[in-house]
């Protein structure tokens, strides 16, 4: 048998409007009237009809949340703050993923229309204020990384990827580095161009030699595809600036099955700090992108934006920081050469056999 709000509110002693609230969490409840109101709702076992108050109110209870895909670990913790934002209030959340495919980010656009969600919060560079015209249409609010500035319906969330870069590339210069490479994101990635151009700027601005500047897409087997042509060359850098952590992790792995020692004979620094930042051999030396409060940064822009009369969004900020592991090290005195390596692999090789 299914009972009806008035019957929680009866057993309660408030009016339906207070169960409203508290179930919602839109206005501040006595600690004690809400106790009493979710305890009727455990023993009566209440669920709220989603769709009744759709056609009641007019409006839904629905947020959309937009990622390149599900798998890369770079999201979870952006999922979990948004969620734990939109929860906290009494929404849900419409996952979607673009797969970096422009025709599926069609249809998820149309898919958050259709759903008539209140806001969406597009946390992939696969996106740009244009293909999102038809959200904001339809009244919908929408909150972007580093795309700027924020408008009616449009709010950004600018990432300081400058501060964590400065600070990383302070702390290779400190331990005498001066012959670096880059392998950076995709070249249409928005995200990982503005990566690219901050960490070759600070590079060049310190005056380390820079050797070579490749792009590789946000996958392991990309990362370490790209370290093998930096292995093409007569002299490696003493140390590698990745555009993501499982760009670094590929190009760790790729480096060690080449004989190369890390940190002692080549530093990686990667960008991110994914949850198997600290696992990898050795743990990886990265810049923290806190992406949990992104998500909560997010959800909170778009729930004050569509509260505002004239809904404007509004332009936030979230620091990065460098956070040292094992993976970088004072550089060898001696350069490491290509042909050295190879033959001291052949040699200890030989040996073993």
């Amino acid at each position: 048998m299914s009972h009806t709000m008035s019957e929680v509110a009866s057993r309660a002693g408030v009016s339906k409007a207070t169960v409203s609230r508290v179930l919602n969490r839109t206005h501040v409840i006595a600690p004690e009237t809400e106790r009493r109101v979710l305890e009727v709702v455990r023993q009566l076992k209440y669920h709220k009809n989603v769709h009744a108050r759709r056609l009641a109110t007019g409006r839904s209870d629905l947020f959309g949340l937009v990622i390149s895909e599900i798998i890369n670990p770079y999201f979870p913790e952006i999922i979990r703050g948004f969620q734990a934002e939109a929860w906290d209030r009494g929404f849900d959340v419409v996952l979607c993923n673009t797969e970096y495919d422009p025709q599926r980010s069609v249809s998820v656009i149309q898919k958050l229309i259709e759903s008539d969600v209140r806001g969406v919060a597009i946390m992939t560079s696969s996106f740009d204020k244009s293909g999102t015209a038809e959200l904001t249409a339809a009244g919908i609010g929408v909150v972007f990384c580093n795309l700027g500035p924020a408008e009616k319906l449009v709010g950004n969330i600018s990432i300081d990827y400058q501060r964590g870069i400065a600070q990383a590339i302070d702390h290779i210069v400190q331990l005498g580095h001066r012959h670096s490479a880059v392998i950076a994101g995709p070249e249409d990635n928005r995200t990982a161009v503005i990566i690219k151009q901050t960490l070759v700027a600070g590079l060049k601005q310190q005056k380390l030699r820079l050797s070579s500047v490749v792009n590789s897409n946000y996958r392991v087997d990309a990362g370490a595809s790209a370290v093998r042509s930096l292995l093409a060359a007569p002299e490696l850098p003493t140390i590698i600036f990745c555009g993501s952590d499982l760009i670094a992790m590929g190009a760790m792995n790729a480096l060690q099955e080449a004989g190369i020692r890390i940190p002692e004979d080549v530093s990686v620094i990667g960008i991110d700090d994914i949850s198997f930042a600290f696992l990898a051999h050795p743990p990886l030396t990265t810049i923290r992108v806190p992406r949990e409060r992104l998500g909560r940064i997010a959800f909170q822009a778009l729930d004050k934006m569509l509260q505002l009369k004239r809904r404007k969004g509004n332009d936030d900020y979230l620091e990065t920081g460098l956070v040292v592991r094992q993976s970088t090290a004072a550089p060898r005195k001696r350069k490491l050469d290509t042909a050295h390596r190879l033959r001291a692999r052949g040699h200890s090789n030989s040996e073993q056999s």
